[in-house]
């Protein structure tokens, strides 16, 4: 499955300077947040898949006035394809605002998140906001990863964790991807493309969610 991963900076490959070939085969998107809600909106227009998405720390107007035609998935496991998703958004709490958490409440997302994922018989994609802390991150607390996250990769070892709020562009020493275990850490600052294979098993697709993306 090819699918298309997009956080933090609007891609004007994308959104600018838009041709079909730029999602041609593209069968999912996941969003890592930071985005402008419109430019959700017209990924769900232009794109015919659906466009999952997890709440950045500068998301909070999302809360009022969601992107239309987006799924979030935040403090949830969906099913699409065969993939097993969950998503964690938020960074840490370096001011007051929302979608933003100490080190124990986002624990304490994570132990919540568990039952549903044991519900799914394990996990393939942890889409976050926040990366994991000593993986990508920075040493200001704004931008610190965090350590909680190795709780679900020891735990599921997923194939894929997607995150944002590292921006590429702060340093040429910035990593796109790294590897902790068996599971590929991306930094999907503006997008990436990525290819993964659901694990043999039954494929399950939410009617709901097919419904949702569709309309």
């Amino acid at each position: 499955m090819k699918l298309l991963a997009v956080a933090d900076e609007e891609c004007k490959a994308l959104w600018d300077y838009y041709s079909p070939d730029k999602l041609k085969d593209v069968e999912m998107i996941l969003a890592c947040g930071d985005l402008n809600r419109h430019y959700l909106e017209y990924l769900v227009t232009m794109a015919p898949v659906p466009v999952f998405y997890v709440h950045g720390n500068h998301d909070e107007s999302y809360d009022e006035r969601p992107p239309e035609g987006a799924i979030c998935i935040d403090d949830d496991v969906i099913e699409y394809h065969g993939l097993r998703i969950a998503g964690l958004g938020g960074a840490c709490r370096y001011r007051t605002g929302a979608w933003q958490f100490t080190e124990a409440e986002m624990k304490k997302r994570v132990n919540r998140l568990r039952g549903k994922i044991d519900r799914h018989h394990g996990l393939d994609v942890l889409v976050t906001h926040a990366p994991l802390h000593g993986y990508g991150d920075m040493s200001d607390l704004a931008h610190r990863g965090f350590t909680v996250f190795r709780d679900v990769l020891d735990r599921y070892h997923p194939k894929l964790m997607l995150h944002g709020h590292v921006h590429m562009s702060y340093g040429a020493n910035i990593p796109r991807e790294q590897s902790y275990g068996s599971t590929r850490i991306v930094n999907c600052y503006e997008r990436v493309y990525l290819d993964i294979e659901p694990a043999p098993r039954r494929q399950a697709t939410h009617s709901l969610l097919s419904r949702l993306w569709q309309r």
